[in-house]
């Protein structure tokens, strides 16, 4: 952000969709405190400056010691005993020129009056706490407080005696099409379309006829009837209901009232993080308290790592605690041992994790503390993930194994153990992308030590290149690399968090997929331990989870939108797969909605989109296929499709050259008479606005809206820009010198007023269909006979254009300089202008034809942050499936699901049971296939009747007899090659054989797939 209000769009674009432009402008006003910065406080610091807030000040002279390196990743060895305030500022004020850091030397009240937040983390004693909260709240100003213990964490939010929440969830407000509104005020949904609302959400109307005063845009309280209808109260009053009507939610603001932290510590309200756990939350709150008490009494230090008698004394304080806060643990309800004991046990252990997760949550409610968008956390939530302790006995606990050894890892150690730490140090691990979720995912590695022991090995590829808006949420990237592969770069930063990782990271450029499966071979997926994916599409997660099913390696998954993030773990044998669920496919536009009953923004920006394709990608490469491909028109009339539409394009292209930039205005200027109001005219002359349906409707009603044909007017902004878009991206269709030599919107005035624009006449001949579930009646736009032969001799002869060339469009939302979403959002607007649909700038533009996935680097941190915590659990091999947690969150409601993942499917054969997903028959060497049908046979008692490779046939029990010969006895590389016409590659160590067969009983039974290990 700038200091002038405005906000850096290119670097901030993925995260504007998830704030909006106000709430990042209020973020830009806000000055923001941190107190403490180990690893938390750090991992806060660095989302908030992410985020991009007005300024942000530190406070924690502490000197820096060896343990701090366990979380706190801006920090080296050479920096021990300097402060760490003094330390992290120059590396966090790096991460976002806009964002200017400091530190305080003192934290007096003249001091603490100049931010709006204050953030107290895990060095701030709990009696500082209550003190800077107190003053914080008599002053208006937000209080965060926040630690981690361990695999044990909080956070406590007071926002204030009256904080306005703006935006509850940061969703799109819901719409809809209304087809009835009773005299009551019931209203009802055109054609059982959900309303999709809620009690108490607030609606205002359109559109309405008969009740116009509805249109006022005065907000009416909603009661829900039923999922088709709803009530606003009576409008008797109002008139009477004749047709039409839109409703829209409208966005309350919402008052919330915060108690402090002294007067809530007695009296809590607690926001559940795992309902599998629902009565943890009480223990851990008296827990942390008791765990105060324990530092004040003995000298400032916490209890020692599996020490019995400080678990002992801890237990002791939690009890007296509960019983002078009968509020928090009731009298008949007993101080829960184990869970305080482990609370002692890991009260000196930081676990990156740990701290990704509290960071990314902390960070997420200071930007709502700063913006008022989406809803603060009230007041306290306790998170602990204390099922990714190992199995003890496989790496026990002890007060020897867990002591310090004098390294980076003793935070780590304390919680899990020295032998254990050994075996996270020597794991072969494959990282699957290097962007937002891959740099987090790399830092909490080199914090942890994971691969940097003699035997360990990190692999991470991706064929992505450094850009711009990358540097907003992937913060390992600085901008001195833009332009470089974001796997290398991502490799070298982690190396720098942790000198341990030199030697042990393998960065690659290469996309994994079917095409790089001779880099990616049976020997590197066999060699490793398991796999995390840090993709942003389905094709790729889905293509290693296949990889992993196969290879039998444990997979972690995990993907953010926005404030939304999800997490799954696939572990062999035990869950199912990433692919064992999709999501729905996302619901299609009808073309018949697009081409001329859009009722929506969504409708024209697609529109949009598709004339931006035709206009300066499509038609330049037909031109280009046309001049250079001498049986062009031949081919292109037997592949079928809209032949007219493409001989046309080709056609206007070369009979109307432009020869210059005034030539470009024109053809826009034209164009534009063309889509928006010759377009509209005929539309209206097919179905007039008072046209009837078959049984006597209106035709214009429902989802159907009535448009109105454009009058050209220079001033209106998207008539301009729809002149100047269309016109700079032809002339460089044409390589032509563009718009940026033209002064000034009096030159493109100069320039139209020359323009003859032509008259509309409607066209009888032209066919519109009026409903989708009609059938086109311009079903591939054939000709046939002398009208083709005419549009090909209109064609101008290829050879006599020798050396002409067109330059076509490739789509890129990111640069605002090249015109492509300032043609697609003036074209939307001006089409939305035609039907009465409300316009949206070009932000919304482009995040809808850009296909944006909404990003922001709380979310991801957090995500990363239970990934890691899962990752312990892999490590440790259990197969105890309740171990395992999947999770969901919503960071701006805030919400946190967690369920243990489901279990692999079983099947049945001949009394054998089988998993579906990971089990295969493996057959060891290149077996002839008559072997391998007795093998089946003998071993297994089934009968093969098909066998297949991939989509070649290699046999069935219905072949003829000669066929069979020649088969029977090769080896199963050899009938592959005799199918296919291929010889199986050599880098090829497996090969997966399906098959269908018979039990004994003579049953078709669904069984496994055949594996031939070469």
């Amino acid at each position: 952000m700038s200091s002038k209000g405005e906000i850096d769009e290119g670097l901030y674009s993925r995260q504007l969709y998830v704030l909006g432009k106000e709430a990042m402008l209020k973020m830009q006003l806000s000055n923001v405190l941190i107190i403490g910065l180990k690893g938390l406080g750090v991992e806060i610091a660095k989302n908030v400056v992410l985020a991009g807030v007005k300024s942000l000040t530190l406070y924690d002279p502490t000197p820096i010691c060896l343990q701090d390196l366990s979380t706190q990743f801006f920090l080296a060895e050479r920096e021990i005993g300097k402060p760490r305030d003094q330390t992290s500022q120059p590396k966090l004020a790096e991460l976002n020129s806009y964002v200017p850091v400091n530190v305080t030397s003192t934290l007096d009240e003249n001091i603490l009056r100049t931010f709006q937040v204050i953030v107290a983390t895990d060095t701030v004693s709990l009696e500082e706490k209550i003190r800077l909260n107190g003053f914080a709240h008599e002053n208006n100003i937000k209080f965060i407080s926040t630690e981690t213990r361990g695999l044990f964490g909080n956070i406590f939010v007071d926002c204030g005696d009256e904080f306005t929440v703006l935006d509850t969830n940061g969703e799109e407000p819901k719409s809809g099409i209304v087809s009835d509104i009773e005299a009551d005020g019931t209203i009802t949904m055109l054609d059982d379309n959900r309303h999709n609302l809620e009690d108490g959400d607030y609606v205002k109307f359109s559109e309405v006829e008969g009740l116009e005063k509805l249109n006022d845009g005065k907000p009416y309280k909603v009661e829900v009837l039923g999922p088709f209808a709803f009530k606003i109260g009576s409008v008797k009053h109002l008139g009477t209901y004749k047709k039409g009507g839109v409703f829209t939610q409208v966005k309350m603001p919402v008052k919330l009232s915060f108690k402090t932290l002294q007067e809530s510590l007695a009296d809590p309200e607690f926001l559940v993080a795992d309902y599998g756990k629902f009565d943890r939350p009480p223990q851990l709150h008296v827990g942390f308290q008791a765990l105060h008490q324990f530092v004040v009494k003995n000298n400032g230090q916490l209890p020692k790592p599996m020490n019995e008698d400080d678990a002992k004394q801890l237990v002791s304080f939690a009890k007296e605690i509960a019983a002078q806060q009968p509020k928090v643990i009731a009298k008949d309800v007993d101080i829960d041992e184990k869970i305080i004991k482990e609370l002692a046990y890991q009260a000196r252990g930081d676990i990156p994790g740990m701290v990704a997760f509290f960071g990314g949550l902390v960070a997420q409610e200071v930007l709502k503390a700063c913006s008022g968008k989406f809803t603060p956390l009230k007041q306290y939530m306790y998170f602990d993930s204390i099922e990714s302790l190992p199995d003890p006995s496989k790496f026990p606990r002890t007060e020897a194994s867990t002591a310090p050894i004098q390294s980076r890892y003793d935070n780590q150690i304390a919680v899990f153990g020295i032998d254990f730490q050994r075996a996270i140090a020597n794991l072969k691990v494959f990282l699957v992308g290097s962007g937002a979720i891959g740099c987090e995912m790399l830092k909490n590695w080199a914090l942890l030590g994971l691969c940097s022991g003699p035997n360990g090995k990190i692999t991470i590829t991706d064929n992505d290149s450094i850009e711009r808006s990358n540097l907003n949420r992937q913060f390992l990237f600085r901008a001195k690399d833009v332009g470089r592969g974001k796997a290398a770069v991502a490799a070298e930063a982690a190396i720098v968090i942790n000198p341990d990782l030199r030697g042990h990271i393998d960065a690659k450029e290469d996309k994994v997929g079917t095409e790089t499966e001779e880099i990616f071979d049976s020997a590197f997926w066999e060699g490793l331990d398991f796999v995390t994916n840090a993709l942003d599409n389905v094709d790729a997660r889905t293509y290693v989870d296949r990889r992993c099913v196969f290879y039998k390696k444990p997979l972690l998954e995990s993907g953010t939108l926005g404030t939304k993030g999800n997490t799954q773990v696939v572990i062999p044998n035990l869950t199912e797969s990433y692919s064992s669920s999709r999501d729905p496919p996302e619901k299609a536009i009808p073309l018949c909605t697009l081409r001329s009953f859009p009722n929506k923004i969504d409708h024209t920006i697609a529109w949009a989109k598709s004339l931006f394709q035709g206009y300066f990608a499509e038609t330049p490469e037909n031109v280009n296929m046309y001049l250079t491909q001498p049986n062009f028109v031949e081919n292109t009339m037997k592949q079928g499709g809209d032949i007219k539409g493409i001989l046309e394009s080709i056609s206007h292209s070369l009979c109307n050259r432009p020869y210059n930039y005034e030539d470009c205005i024109k053809w826009a200027r034209i164009e534009f008479e063309k889509k928006f109001n010759h377009d509209i005219q005929q539309l209206l002359y097919n179905f007039p606005k008072d046209a009837t349906t078959s049984t006597g409707a209106p035709f214009w009603s429902g989802p159907k809206r009535a448009p109105t044909p454009l009058t050209f007017d220079i001033e209106n902004p998207y008539h301009f820009h729809f002149i100047v878009g269309g016109a700079s991206l032809r002339a460089y269709n044409y390589g032509l010198k563009g718009e940026e030599s033209v002064p000034d919107i009096s030159y493109y005035k100069q320039v139209l007023s020359t323009v003859q624009i032509p008259g509309f006449s409607p066209r009888s001949d032209i066919k519109i269909q009026a409903s989708d579930d009609e059938p086109d009646p311009n079903a591939n736009n054939q000709l046939e006979g002398d009208a083709i032969d005419a549009l090909v001799a209109s064609l101008p002869d290829a050879s006599s254009l020798a050396g002409l060339q067109m330059i076509p469009v490739e789509f890129e939302k990111d640069d605002d300089t090249n015109h492509h979403i300032e043609f697609i959002t003036a074209a939307s607007n001006n089409r939305a202008s035609n039907y009465n649909i409300d316009s949206v700038d070009h932000q919304k533009t482009k995040f809808i034809a850009g296909r944006i996935i909404p990003a922001i680097a709380t979310t991801t941190g957090l995500v990363t942050g239970l990934i890691n915590l899962e990752l312990y659990k892999v490590v440790d091999g259990s197969t105890d499936i309740e171990k395992y947690k999947n999770g969901f969150v919503n960071l701006a409601l805030p919400y946190f699901g967690f369920a243990e993942p489901i279990a692999s499917s079983q099947g049945k054969y001949n009394n054998k049971s089988y998993d579906k997903i990971w089990d295969r028959f493996d057959i060891n060497g290149d077996a002839k296939l008559r072997d391998l049908i007795d093998h089946f046979k003998n071993e297994e008692g089934l009968e093969i009747t098909m066998l297949s490779y991939g989509v070649s046939l290699l046999y069935a029990s219905f072949f003829p007899p000669k066929k069979l010969k020649e088969r029977l006895d090769l080896p199963i590389t050899e009938v592959v090659k005799i199918v296919t016409k291929n010889e199986v590659p050599s880098h090829v160590k497996t090969m997966i054989l399906e098959i269908c067969a018979d039990d004994e009983e003579g049953e078709d039974v669904e069984v496994p797939y055949v594996t031939i290990h070469l």
